[in-house]
């Protein structure tokens, strides 16, 4: 049985993925945890750091694991409260990665799992989707600082045991997801109208439970090693799709009306939330077909699906 330590593993997509690798009972699961907490689930092993950044001791949480998935990270700030976002993304997403990695490399763990973001290759396409062989163009401090603790992964395992996989994903959603998915279904659970009917881009999505069946592929796939894989749900939709699909599957009438996006994009400009926009409006569709190809995966869930389940419970 193969010892699996997650980090963020009591976030959102940490604790799907504890759940879903704790139901198959091949992996026995440790969830590293900066929270003085009790162990919330049954079989899984919780062991305590006090951070995650440059000076963390993780040599003692890793002396019998053979596998490390690294999901956790500094990551959904809709409201930046700091001088310098930069410096503060790099002391988690860059130092304490390459921390992780180096005590990785020490206790020779057999394959370490990262996940990165879509944002590494940009914000937005135009031509074509995003693919392994586009040059890689952060725009964000976050995407910038994954795509910095990808390149030292890459430079530290290069010639040590220790295989490295990394995958970059488009926007997560989920039941109760951060972030702009999160900000989305609130404001439609508001019944807030809103000006978006007129958003005619394409954008690529993943579900938690698309994404969970991914990394769960890659923990034993013998060609992952040293591989990148984009993933999505099997289809792309427009905002606004994905608008009326949220509302719908919450049991409310969608209440969209028209506005040109040359105008929104405008005021978003004007009041300093471009790259808002560029996250929610912008096209960004993600090639995944190497990744397919690659690990003989295909997304389990179809879109409708994912939305239908993000909403099940409420």
């Amino acid at each position: 049985m193969l010892k699996i330590l997650i980090t963020g593993g009591t976030g959102f997509i940490g604790q799907h993925l504890v759940d879903a690798l704790q139901a198959t009972d091949r992996y026995s699961v440790v969830v590293a945890t900066t929270r003085a907490q009790k162990p919330q689930k049954a079989g899984v092993e919780y062991r305590h750091i006090e951070d995650i950044g440059p000076t963390t001791d993780w040599e003692p949480l890793l002396y019998d694991i053979d596998i490390v998935i690294h999901a956790a990270a500094r990551a959904h700030v809709l409201r930046e409260e700091v001088d310098n976002p930069i410096d503060e993304f790099r002391t988690t997403n860059v130092q304490g990665t390459k921390r992780l990695a180096h005590a990785c490399r020490t206790e020779e763990v057999g394959r370490f799992i990262y996940l990165s973001s879509i944002g590494v290759n940009g914000n937005s396409t135009e031509r074509s989707p995003f693919s392994l062989h586009d040059l890689p163009n952060p725009q964000e401090p976050y995407a910038q600082s994954k795509w910095e603790a990808e390149q030292i992964l890459k430079q530290l395992f290069g010639d040590a045991e220790t295989e490295l996989v990394v995958v970059r994903p488009p926007l997560v959603y989920g039941p109760e997801a951060p972030g702009n998915f999160g900000l989305l279904s609130k404001v439609i659970q508001y019944g807030i109208p809103l000006p978006f009917a007129g958003i005619n881009n394409a954008r690529s999505f993943v579900s938690v439970w698309n994404l969970i069946d991914l990394i769960s592929a890659c923990i034993e796939a013998p060609n992952a090693d040293n591989a990148t894989f984009l993933v999505r749900d099997g289809e792309d939709i427009s905002t606004s799709e994905l608008l009326q699909k949220m509302a719908l599957a919450q049991g409310r009438n969608p209440r969209l009306f028209w506005v040109p996006s040359t105008l929104l994009k405008a005021a978003a400009t004007l009041v300093g939330k471009k790259q808002m926009y560029d996250r929610l409006f912008e096209s960004l569709q993600v090639d995944d077909s190497a990744t397919c190809e690659t690990l003989g995966w295909e997304p389990p869930m179809s879109l409708d699906e994912g939305i239908k389940r993000s909403f099940s419970a409420e």
